[in-house]
């Protein structure tokens, strides 16, 4: 899906009008995402009324509060205005994270002779493959509203790579950032045990000491006794 907008400009509809056209860029806005192209123009309609329910569809869906991993999704408008004064009329319209194909480029009508679009408003969904995954979803989005991405996601079979780990990190002995805190409590709590064991045992060695003490003093009484017994003889 990706390689759709690979050596392409991709501007994002934002006030400055950033351009996103190094392979990095782009890949890092679409890599492992489901992709909705919007085919729209300005003097439609029905493509005005169905601006509001999308804008809060794809808000929805951009919003970490309310779904999981917003980072998932990418919507890219591919206008079919006829001139550049109504692109820029629709866009005002549209959610500031959507992003756009300049006027000028002609890859907007290869895309639509692609995917064979002859109705407008149409939302092509493609899955992070650039298979399509429904050819129109106007109707859903319009019916089910953000229930229908979950039904998306399944059947796109989308994983969130952020939090998979690199084969490489598989031979690395990973620490979480708590653990010089725990060595640190643990420590503390293997030296109270050692002191505990230190005085337990001073305790018994000197209890030994006095034991052996009380032993040495009997025997040197016993000795003497004998000695004054044998005396007496």
């Amino acid at each position: 899906m990706v390689d759709l907008f690979l050596n392409r400009i991709l501007v994002e509809n934002n006030w400055d009008q950033d351009e996103l056209n190094t392979e990095r860029e782009i890949i890092g806005i679409l890599e492992n995402r489901i992709l909705m192209l919007f085919f729209a123009s300005a003097d439609c309609v029905r493509c005005q009324e169905f601006v509001p329910v999308l804008n809060d569809f794809f808000k929805r869906l951009k919003d970490p509060a309310y779904i999981e991993y917003p980072k998932l999704l990418a919507l890219i408008y591919i206008s079919l205005d006829q001139s550049e004064e109504q692109q820029e009329r629709f866009l005002k319209e549209l959610h500031k994270k959507v992003l756009f194909l300049a006027f000028e480029d002609p890859y907007r009508k290869e895309l639509q002779t692609m995917f064979k679009v002859k109705d407008v408003p149409t939302v092509l969904v493609l899955r992070p493959d650039g298979s399509v995954l429904s050819p129109n979803a106007v109707q859903d989005i319009c019916r089910f509203g953000s229930e229908c991405f979950r039904n998306w996601q399944e059947s796109a079979d989308l994983v969130e790579r952020s939090f998979m780990l690199n084969e490489e990190f598989d031979k690395l002995n990973l620490r979480s950032a708590t653990d010089p805190v725990r060595r640190i409590k643990y420590k503390t709590e293997d030296d109270k045990r050692r002191k505990r064991w230190w005085k337990l045992w001073g305790k018994g060695k000197a209890a030994n000491e006095e034991e052996e003490e009380k032993d040495a003093a009997l025997d040197q009484k016993r000795e003497e006794g004998d000695k004054g017994t044998w005396r007496r003889r």
